[in-house]
């Protein structure tokens, strides 16, 4: 934005501030006066009909003609016709509800409230000197009500808001008008006064704008008036002699700066394909930390193709060599696009983290979901495998949440970033053990307490794996479920509560209600199996459940 537009800015909202306010003041004033006026008008106007009224009521009490239907019209006429005589133009409206019905007991004027009206009219029924706003034949009218008692009437004095306000409308038009003529006025002053001080800063940005084009440091800034702007174009001409002179050791600087990031940027493609890029982000700016390790919490993913042995020994290197490209590449994109780390590649498992160097917000969800997207991911591939004579792959996940050492270890001639600690090991068993349960993707219960709620889940069992002592409840899960399968594992988490209480009885016919809707559900058929075993053969007491894992 130029000097002069902020000039204008500064000033002219000074103008408008001031102008706005002496309008709005004379607004309000006049918007109170006429409400004041009006009030006191109509205030007039209702007690005028309401003592005439009363005039016609005490003559109906003195002649005993209350009651007498022939003398109350002609009363409530009278009232009528007064009010009718007390009407100061064609636009003013007065009109009486009953109280009891709502509906139009008297009427002086052409407008009549419509049947809606009428109902939001009831509202306002034994209210008692109030200035409201209402709608009258389609109308928005200013109205004044007081009730009368003695007819059960409720009288409205109304005029129309636009006649009502016209004056108020006129002060506003007239503040309007002179609040442009001011700021057009303001505007072109300022832009004269304007053009005068900015005359020589744009001289200067004219010589700084043809030194940038042509690189021609020997431009000078010419000197219009000897004030502190002429002493800024004088110091500026200084200025371009010692950047003259700087100019070429810039130059040389800006060249070696160039060369280093580039270098810099090779180092960084190259290593990022061993390396995760925050390691690398890391190194660079505090490299004395590589070799300083910390723990946390992360989640560790497993993954391993099943009898991979036996396929690399029917398939020739090279296709051997670009499944296993194919396949890598499809994974790794899915567990990198889920905000995961390729920690390694441990032959053809792949071992992934969740919550390192960076932690997101749930690490252990991304984990599994990724676990369950590579198992999609891996139909799709083997399509392919088929379609080009290659045997399929078939994989196991395991994943596991815990805490980890996580860090850049090894020694200054080699070094891994990885995260070591038994949940790392208790994940490397869980892959190991969906071969035994039949299920493409296991995990332990510190990931199920995390995702419990976002993603169905089911009990799969109670296991101390090898070298462990302590079992551990480990679950499987699904993206989606069918309907027959909500059913199933409906039954079978209720059962599986059961079970560990040891109520097999309980617990068997929830099994059996799951195997008869998927007979050839594994998890079920095995717990069906056991609480046969323990109803026979009751375990003891202090039976926990956990089954003993004698392999990995």
């Amino acid at each position: 934005m130029k000097i002069r537009a902020k000039i204008l800015f500064v000033v002219l909202p000074l103008l408008t501030v001031a102008v706005v306010m002496v309008g709005v003041a004379s607004y309000l004033l006049a918007s109170s006066s006429v409400n004041h006026l009006a009030m006191e008008f109509f205030d007039f106007m209702a007690k005028e009909i309401t003592n005439y009224a009363e005039g016609q009521w005490n003559l109906l009490v003195e002649n005993k003609a209350v009651g007498n239907p022939f003398m109350e019209n002609a009363a409530k006429q009278a009232v009528e016709n007064f009010s009718r005589s007390i009407l100061r133009g064609d636009t003013q409206v007065i009109f009486a509800l009953d109280n009891t019905n709502g509906e139009i007991a008297m009427q002086a004027g052409p407008t009549l409230p419509t049947e809606h009206e009428r109902e939001v009219l009831k509202s306002y029924i034994g209210k008692k000197n109030e200035f409201i706003t209402v709608q009258v034949g389609n109308n928005t009218r200013v109205a004044y009500t007081i009730p009368f008692d003695p007819f059960s009437w409720q009288i409205f004095v109304t005029e129309e808001r636009s006649k009502f306000y016209d004056r108020v409308e006129e002060i506003f038009r007239t503040s309007l008008y002179i609040l442009i003529g001011t700021l057009v006025g303001g505007a072109l002053i300022l832009l004269v006064m304007a053009r005068y001080l900015t005359t020589p800063i744009e001289a200067v940005v004219k010589t700084i704008e043809h030194i940038i084009d042509s690189n021609d440091l020997n431009k000078s800034v010419p000197v219009y008036y000897k004030d502190e702007i002429g002493r800024l174009s004088v110091t500026f001409n200084q200025m371009l002699g010692i950047i003259s002179a700087a100019y070429e050791q810039m130059k040389q600087y800006a060249f070696e700066a160039a060369v280093a990031q580039k270098r810099e940027m090779k180092i960084r493609n190259v290593f990022q394909l061993y390396v995760p890029k925050d390691v690398i982000d890391e190194v660079f700016v505090n490299p004395e930390k590589m070799l300083v390790g910390n723990n946390r919490d992360v989640a560790i993913l497993f993954s391993d193709i099943r009898s991979f042995t036996t396929i690399s020994e029917n398939m020739a290197p090279e296709d051997l060599v670009n499944s296993l490209n194919r396949y890598f590449s499809i994974m790794v994109n899915i567990i990198m696009d889920k905000e995961g780390v390729v920690d390694k590649y441990i032959g053809d498992a792949i071992m992934a983290i969740f919550g390192a160097p960076i932690s997101h917000e749930n690490d252990s969800l991304s984990s599994v979901i990724a676990g369950l997207e590579m198992m999609q991911a891996l139909q799709e591939f083997n399509k392919n495998q088929l379609a080009l004579g290659a045997p399929e792959f078939h994989i196991g996940v395991g994943i596991n949440y815990g805490i980890v050492t996580v860090g850049n270890i090894g020694c200054d001639k080699k070094m891994n970033y990885t995260v070591i600690g038994d949940a790392v090991n208790l994940a490397s068993r869980l892959e190991g053990l969906t071969k035994k349960y039949k299920e493409p993707v296991l995990f332990a219960e510190s990931v199920y307490e995390h995702i419990a709620d976002d993603i169905p889940c089911r009990m799969i069992d109670r296991v101390a794996v090898k070298g462990k002592t302590l079992g551990v409840p480990i679950f499987t899960s699904r993206l989606e479920l069918t309907p027959k399968e909500q059913e199933v594992w409906k039954y079978h988490n209720e059962a599986a509560v059961l079970y560990y209480e040891q109520r097999f009885k309980e617990a068997l016919p929830y099994f059996e209600k799951a195997l008869k809707i998927l007979p050839d559900d594994p998890a079920a058929s095995r717990f069906e199996e056991r609480c046969r075993v323990y109803i026979e053969n009751p375990p003891p007491l202090d039976w926990d459940g956990v089954e003993i894992m004698m392999e990995k």
